[in-house]
């Protein structure tokens, strides 16, 4: 999954913390209600964002429920279930399936191989029930294979496969609100790709492995990560404008954390882990020196 679009603990209220975290555990609890004890292993918190959009714009009804976590067995756990939950659900475990079916291709893992033959049958539930929204997934998939094996250089259309699928994951219903939903997705889409390609971009140069930034012409690091802010900034700007267009009251607050505050978190820990590394350099140095 993409690990990006959380929340910010330090910005948010007490309550509201509790309110997000009743949608994360609903998506737990529909997820083991769906697929049993597998489908809890799928768990995101980049979905729990979709559902908690989703439950704003419809202001949808929640079912309350409190059950003992066995992860947290000390405290009744409370989760927040609608049909937005339902929803994200599914698309959850088609966004892992084929996650897992990737690295299957790439690694050659057969424990990975193994867990996507047990999730077929629930893909497959999937497939009929939401088939836009899966074939535009496989779409992505054949695409982005497609785009690594030709080592695309151009940035902005290997970011925009990711935004074009996940612009079709957002568009839960086909109304009113389905194009701003869709431009939603698709920036977010482009973030998400942006900041995972950002993060393992030393990584891939190590390993030889395809990263559309390696094929930037850059001066030097500052001028790089310069660039690469800029980027970020200006999808996450775009997102955040399709939603402030949405007429969503409810949880408005938790939406604007992660939107303005959240999704910046993993960008935040690279800087601060570069900067350390950093620092550790300039101490070598300067031990080497009075050697």
């Amino acid at each position: 999954m993409f690990g990006y679009i959380n929340i910010n603990q330090k910005e948010l209220s007490e309550e509201s913390k509790k309110i997000y975290q009743a949608y994360y555990c609903g998506l737990c609890q529909k997820l083991k209600t769906n697929c049993g004890t597998k489908g809890q292993m799928l768990l995101s918190y980049d979905l729990t964002f979709l559902i908690v959009l989703l439950t704003g714009l419809y202001e949808l009804e929640n079912t309350e429920t409190e059950f003992t976590c066995p992860l947290h067995p000390t405290k009744k756990r409370t989760a927040y279930i609608n049909e937005a939950t339902e929803y994200a659900a599914d698309m959850n475990l088609i966004l892992a399936y084929q996650n897992l079916l990737d690295d299957w291709k790439d690694e050659k893992s057969y424990t990975k191989k193994a867990f996507v033959k047990i999730l077929d049958k629930d893909y497959t539930r999937i497939v009929s029930k939401y088939p836009r929204q899966v074939r535009a997934l496989e779409e992505f998939m054949r695409k982005t294979a497609e785009a690594e094996k030709n080592k695309e250089t151009n940035l902005d259309l290997v970011a925009g496969l990711t935004g074009e699928m996940l612009g079709e994951i957002m568009c839960w219903r086909e109304d009113e609100w389905q194009e701003e939903m869709r431009t939603l997705g698709f920036y977010m889409g482009k973030f998400i790709y942006l900041m995972d390609a950002y993060e393992d971009y030393e990584a891939d140069q190590k390993k030889n492995c395809y990263n559309p930034l390696v094929y930037m012409e850059k001066e030097n690091d500052q001028e790089f990560d310069t660039f690469c802010k800029l980027l970020l900034t200006s999808m996450m700007s775009e997102c955040a404008k399709s939603f402030e267009r949405l007429p969503i009251l409810l949880h408005a607050d938790i939406l604007r954390n992660i939107l303005y505050s959240g999704v910046w978190s993993r960008y935040e820990y690279l800087q601060l882990r570069k900067k350390k590394l950093e620092e550790k350099k300039t101490k070598r140095k300067k031990e080497d020196r009075k050697k």
